[in-house]
């Protein structure tokens, strides 16, 4: 009996790889901790290994002096997909996607549980990692085992799944927690388009003159973060809740084309976005210890939105439909749509405080432009703006299409362009500076009720190519 059980525990490993310890039950867990018990706590580097401590202290990294000897082959060298791992930059990374995710979810109460992290040289670029949890008297620890060469997408779920159970086990008993496959998928998912060039360091690719190079694989800041989901589902229909929920071995490992990911990023993204749904995700994740299965967390934690499994899967079917038919294609995120709006509705000019000062360069208002400058430089600096407001609306993320709208339609009208051909015979009537002036003050107004609903984005734009002395 013993024996098929530890073989059933090995075989579960390298089956589910990123998930094992999220799909055992508690006898599974509890025999896996007796077998993995040395392992957790041997804390003391062995010889040829190096050790580092993250700057919360939450994670514990060791790993070899010397990546895999794979890292020079062909393969390897030619995927961008595939990220080496040091000790010092996976406990960088480490935090970094820890404060994103938390930022995500609306989480800032402090860590109970440790993470340690065991790099070990990959013998292949696909090897599988492995999540043990660990129940003591003062709570759970984490043993996560890596090869020093894997995946992004690997990698970004095995982090996202430990991290997920570390909050979800903070309050928990005896019972750990079970994560659903598709928050982990989905919420990883999030994070790689979001901006994983930010968060995922990797060691360099190449030398070149003396200076070490890395090839960098960065998500444009700004654009539809679920444009990737959207290429995908598109062409495929996306799975049920039902299916999101019990997932097989294809999607699992990716093998169905992306689908299972692409349908569990959008599942989150909407749970995300509906009335209280990061609150009633940070209720489910803390009740899932006590139940033995998430299903039952899931329903308890969003009993105010989905009375049934039904109400779920119809639910979901029309965030289905709504999102195949809307392709904003390019669309700009809120909060970069914001960003952009404010440079439109700005000029940059340059004044000398005295005659043989340098210029200095300063932004001001469309309305200190009627104000303050001449009918030529007015006209010169509002035909731009007006260009730009007609292109951005096709951009601008819903909540600022009216508003952009109306700010184009305020500057034509001073500027007696309605847009419709010119005749001889037709004459526009322009708006007066004063009337001009009070409208858009009005649409400040709104403009500043708006921005106080958008969250600012996370990453920040990078270059593409970096290179590190």
């Amino acid at each position: 009996m013993k024996l098929a059980l530890n073989r059933y525990i090995v075989e579960s490993l390298h089956r589910f790889y990123d998930f094992t310890i999220l799909r055992f039950n508690n006898l599974t867990i509890f025999f896996c901790v007796l077998i993995f018990q040395l392992p957790v706590h041997a804390q003391s580097p062995l010889s040829g290994m190096i050790s580092t401590r993250s700057v919360s202290g939450q994670f514990i990294v060791v790993g070899p002096k010397q990546i895999s000897p794979i890292a020079n082959s062909l393969a390897v060298k030619t995927n961008s997909q595939l990220i080496r791992l040091d000790p010092a930059l996976l406990a960088i990374s480490a935090e970094r996607i820890k404060d994103s995710l938390w930022h995500e979810l609306g989480i800032n109460n402090q860590w109970r549980g440790q993470i340690f992290l065991a790099l070990h040289s990959a013998r292949s670029p696909d090897e599988n990692v492995t999540i043990i949890s660990t129940k003591f008297s003062g709570g759970w620890d984490y043993h996560v085992e890596l090869p020093d060469i894997l995946s992004r997408t690997r990698f970004m779920r095995a982090l996202t799944g430990v991290m997920l159970l570390e909050f979800a086990n903070r309050n928990a008993g005896a019972r750990s927690a079970e994560i659903p496959v598709w928050l982990v998928d989905g919420l990883s998912q999030e994070l790689l388009v979001r901006g994983d060039s930010e968060m995922i360091l990797s060691s360099p690719d190449s030398t070149i003159n003396g200076f070490a190079e890395n090839r960098t694989v960065t998500t444009q800041r700004g654009l539809d973060p679920l444009a990737g989901a959207r290429n995908i589902l598109k062409n495929s229909a996306a799975l049920t809740f039902d299916q999101l929920s019990w997932p097989d071995d294809d999607q699992l490992f990716g093998d169905d084309g992306g689908i299972y990911r692409a349908s569990a990023q959008l599942f989150v993204s909407e749970i995300l976005r509906s009335k209280n749904g990061t609150a009633n995700l940070r209720a489910m994740l803390e009740s899932l210890p006590q139940f033995y299965n998430w299903q039952t967390a899931f329903q308890k934690a969003f009993r105010e939105k989905f009375s049934s499994p039904l109400d779920v899967e119809k639910w979901w079917a029309l965030r289905v439909v709504s999102f195949v038919a809307r392709d904003p294609g390019s669309m700009w995120t809120p909060a970069t749509s914001r960003e952009k709006l404010d440079e439109i509705l700005s000029a940059s000019v340059e004044f000398r405080s005295l005659s043989n000062n340098l210029p200095t360069h300063a932004e001001v208002s469309l309305q200190a432009v009627i104000r303050n400058f001449d009918s030529a430089r007015q006209t010169e600096i509002l035909q731009t703006k007006l260009r730009d407001l007609g292109l951005a609306q096709l951009r601008v993320s819903p909540q600022f299409a009216a508003l952009t709208d109306s700010y184009r339609r305020a500057v034509a009208d001073y500027l007696g362009q309605d847009g419709k051909p010119a005749t001889p015979n037709r004459r526009v009537k322009k708006t007066g500076a004063n009337d001009t002036l009070k409208k858009l003050d009005a649409l400040d107004a709104q403009r500043r009720t708006i921005e106080e609903t958008i969250k600012p984005d996370i990453f920040a734009p990078r270059n593409l190519n970096t290179a590190a002395p």
